[in-house]
């Protein structure tokens, strides 16, 4: 299996796979995130009661405004370890795909779904 480089991709098994806790959140907050070295936005994202809301920090400024992300739904990984982001302990990993420009575009449910539901 290969990704978008051509580069060859290990092959995981279900296993793995449902080790990856992704779900659905709505974005309640959104800002300029100016002490990040990439041009970035820091997010307050709500998944639900069971995980609650979490803080991301995702360079996606090239197709988004802080004012366009908030009660947008995402797509994020919500159990990897949090990750210090300049001043900001990210709590989750946003997620999205390049563009041809290398310009992130954010992964999204194709419809209402209940924030915390989990990708199954």
């Amino acid at each position: 299996m290969t990704d978008s480089a051509g580069t060859l991709q290990e092959t995981i098994g279900w296993d793995d796979f449902e080790k990856v806790d992704l779900r659905v959140g709505v974005v309640v907050a959104a800002e300029p995130f100016p002490e990040a070295r990439k041009p970035a936005i820091r997010m307050r994202i709500d998944f639900g009661s069971e995980v609650g809301v979490l803080k991301s920090s995702a360079q996606i400024t090239e197709h988004y405004t802080p004012a366009s992300l908030v009660g947008r739904r995402v797509v994020a990984v919500v159990n990897f370890p949090p990750k210090q982001i300049g001043p900001m302990r990210s709590e989750c990993l946003v997620t999205g795909f390049h563009d041809d420009n290398g310009a992130v575009v954010l992964c999204v449910p194709d419809g209402e779904v209940p924030p915390g539901t989990r990708l199954r």
